[in-house]
């Protein structure tokens, strides 16, 4: 199930029950003759009514749909003037539905400050009005309900982010997913040809990644493949990107990267690379190949492909090598 499903259900859902639940305390109203509650009761469950449907017609867009603060600020806001301006008993326990949807629908922050624009009054109110012992549990059991309600948003929005960098980066390496690099590189390509910016790609494989294997296992391939990717974040710039690709290949797109400073960070990872003493590993040479948008390159698998060609070129030439395949220059 995608988020933006799950997050349909659970907006529908808690609609659909704030909406029970308001609709059977405005009929229990209406039983004892408080006609002024009853019809409160009524208008809120209209509006979780009217929430219940803007969740079913905008179930495409629920992680970006703005109808939601503006209906719960509008029945909180209700709620709150209702429990200043009427002497009702009982009114304060029409907080807990509300409270529970603002932190289930709205963002975190915005959910926790709503929730205490309605608690605010409506405790004061309370503490004033009402008896000790009734002030006191209802102000308990509404903090208890905020806290609890605020740490289980808390708790998914952590997980859903988490998942999200899941997706996101490849376990094994740290780098970005490689199913996103095809994505990413026409949406570059699409940018230099409107901006007339360059745009350089550079493919990177580590040379001998069998042999290591076989000497020093899978897991000590994968440390050093995490070691290496660690090594690049440090080189490559603020906008740079990186991924992760076949075996121990990597791919990093690089914006605004002319020709001459494609050459220059090649050689800066090489050197970076084949230089170090890498853990249980020593030393090790990795082949680079280079290339810079032309104006003829429209398909992320044309620059792709030119940047695979001059690796599979550093490759022929010797372990340790960065080569450079030019196309023709972008027209500014």
């Amino acid at each position: 199930m995608t988020e933006t499903r799950l997050r349909t259900w659970t907006h529908a859902g808690g609609y659909s029950l704030a909406a029970v639940f308001i609709a059977i305390l405005a009929l229990q109203n209406l039983r004892y003759g408080f006609y002024s509650l009853f019809y409160l009761g009524l208008a809120m469950a209209a509006v979780l009514l009217v929430g219940l449907a803007y969740t079913v017609i905008c179930r495409r867009h629920q992680l970006s749909a703005p109808g939601h603060a503006i209906l719960l600020t509008l029945i909180n806001a209700g709620l709150a003037a209702s429990v200043v301006t009427l002497d009702a008993p009982g009114i304060g326990h029409w907080a807990a539905p509300l409270v529970v949807l603002n932190l289930l629908i709205l963002p975190l922050r915005h959910g926790l400050l709503l929730s205490a624009a309605l608690l605010i009054p409506m405790l004061l109110v309370s503490w004033f009005t009402s008896p000790l012992v009734a002030a006191l549990n209802l102000t308990g059991g509404l903090l208890l309900l905020l806290a609890i309600t605020a740490w289980y948003a808390w708790h998914y929005d952590h997980m859903a982010e988490s998942a999200k960098d899941l997706a996101l980066t490849d376990p094994v390496t740290g780098a970005q997913n490689p199913r996103f690099l095809d994505e990413t590189l026409q949406k570059e390509i699409s940018r230099a040809i409107a901006t007339g910016h360059p745009l350089s790609m550079i493919a990177l494989d580590l040379d001998h990644a069998e042999e290591i294997r076989t000497l020093h296992g899978t897991q000590g391939l994968q440390t050093l493949l995490r070691n290496i990717t660690r090594q690049l974040f440090d080189i490559i710039r603020a906008g740079d990107s990186l991924y992760s690709g076949d075996d121990a290949m990597f791919f990093l797109v690089l914006p605004f990267t002319p020709e001459e400073g494609v050459r220059v960070i090649a050689e800066r990872i090489r050197r970076s690379i084949s230089e170090q003493e890498w853990p249980e590993v020593g030393p090790v040479a990795i082949s680079l190949g280079c290339t810079t948008r032309s104006s003829d390159d429209t398909q992320a698998e044309t620059l792709k492909a030119r940047a695979l060609q001059a690796m599979a070129e550093a490759r022929q030439r010797g372990a340790d090598t960065a080569w450079f395949i030019s196309g023709e220059p972008a027209q500014a």
